[in-house]
C-alpha cells in the first residue's frame, strides 16, 4: 500500500549495501500496470539476492522463484498521513487519490495477505524492518 514504507525500507537495504529493485521506477511496470515479465525474468534469473517492491496484477506469476513474499502493512490513518506529508512522491494528496489508497487496502490488501509469507507492521523503525528482511535474507 502506499505510505506503507516500502521506498523507505528499499532506502536503507540498499544503504546496507542489497540490492533493490523498486518497479514502481525505471520502466519494470508496463503501461498496463504489469510488471514487464522477460526483464522480470532475467533480473531474477541473474541475481542470487534481491529485494523487488511493487504491486502489480502479475505478481503472483513470479511468486514460485522469491524466497520471500514481505507484505509490508500500515493502518489507513498512517498511510494517509506519511502520504499527505511525504516530499518524494506527489501520490496520495488529492481526496481522489486518499479514497483510492482506502479502496486498495479493503479490496487488494486481503489479496496481498493471502500471497505473502510474512507480514511485517510498517509502524515499526525502518531499521527494525530492514532486520527483519535481512534475516529472511540469511534465514
Amino acid at each position: 500500500m502506499s505510505g506503507a514504507g516500502k521506498s523507505t525500507l528499499l532506502e536503507e537495504l540498499s544503504r546496507r549495501g542489497h540490492r533493490v529493485v523498486d518497479t514502481d521506477y525505471d520502466g519494470w511496470t508496463l503501461p498496463d500496470g504489469t510488471w514487464d515479465e522477460p526483464r522480470m525474468s532475467a533480473l531474477l534469473d541473474d541475481r542470487d539476492e534481491v529485494v523487488v517492491s511493487g504491486t502489480v496484477i502479475n505478481q503472483g506469476t513470479f511468486y514460485d522463484r522469491f524466497d520471500h513474499v514481505v507484505l509490508l502493512s500500515a493502518p489507513l490513518d498512517v498511510l494517509l498521513e506519511r502520504v499527505a506529508n511525504r516530499a518524494n512522491n506527489p501520490y496520495g494528496k488529492t481526496a481522489e487519490q486518499q479514497a483510492e489508497i482506502k479502496r486498495y487496502l479493503d479490496e487488494v490488501e486481503p489479496l496481498l495477505r493471502r500471497g505473502a509469507t510474512t507480514e511485517l507492521d510498517g509502524r515499526r523503525t525502518v531499521g527494525e524492518l530492514a532486520d527483519s528482511v535481512e534475516r529472511l535474507l540469511t534465514g
